[in-house]
């Protein structure tokens, strides 16, 4: 797992300016219009040190998405499983709506039903994040929040899908109140008739 912040092994030292000229290009001219040349332009970076870290631009952007600090957030550690989940939702909220980042991750989505490369990057992601989050569920496991049977990706998945669907195909803003029952369904449940309100 990366630590955000952190280089990791096996990276060349410009990684980061790499990673961001890369993720910069796909924000402004989409998938098909990120190249390995301009990315090697963009950075200043000779396209042949590209060529040996990456063999493609799909590898390359799959690094770019998972080890870049620009899509990088904390885990949340707030002392309950509901204030970490909804930490989360805010943190995944505000990847989609910051000017920096919402392009990007429209780009992807975007593009990837086309072309199952892209798919697959989007699914290693998709992968580290979820990575990322166990410390989340284990420590709600720890706590007796949880039961250890829980399946971490079906409640992310339950969690990050409505984010997801309501921005982007509802065209509906991300609230702190849709938020917050947005973690309050996935936790408990639709609420019996009785106990509504």
């Amino acid at each position: 797992m990366t630590t955000p912040g952190r280089r990791s092994a096996g990276r060349p030292r410009q990684a980061e300016a790499i990673f961001g000229a890369t993720l910069d290009l796909l924000a402004a001219k989409g998938y098909d219009g990120l190249t390995m040349e301009a990315v090697a332009e963009r950075s200043g970076v000779n396209k042949t040190t590209l060529y040996r870290w990456w063999p493609a631009k799909d590898a390359l952007l799959a690094a770019a998405l998972i080890d870049s600090d620009v899509l990088a957030f904390p885990v949340p550690d707030t002392g309950g499983l509901r204030g970490d989940l909804l930490a989360l939702a805010q943190a995944i909220a505000g990847l989609l709506t910051a000017e920096a980042t919402a392009p990007i991750a429209i780009a992807v989505l975007a593009a990837a039903p086309a072309r199952p490369h892209l798919a697959a990057v989007g699914a290693s992601f998709f992968a580290d994040r979820l990575g990322r989050e166990q410390p989340v569920f284990q420590r709600a496991v720890a706590r007796g929040e949880l039961a250890a049977t829980c399946d971490p990706a079906a409640i992310m998945d339950l969690l990050a899908g409505a984010i997801w669907f309501r921005l982007l195909l509802r065209g509906e803003p991300l609230t702190p109140e849709y938020l917050s029952g947005a973690v309050d369904l996935v936790m408990n449940g639709l609420p019996a008739a009785g106990r509504a309100g």
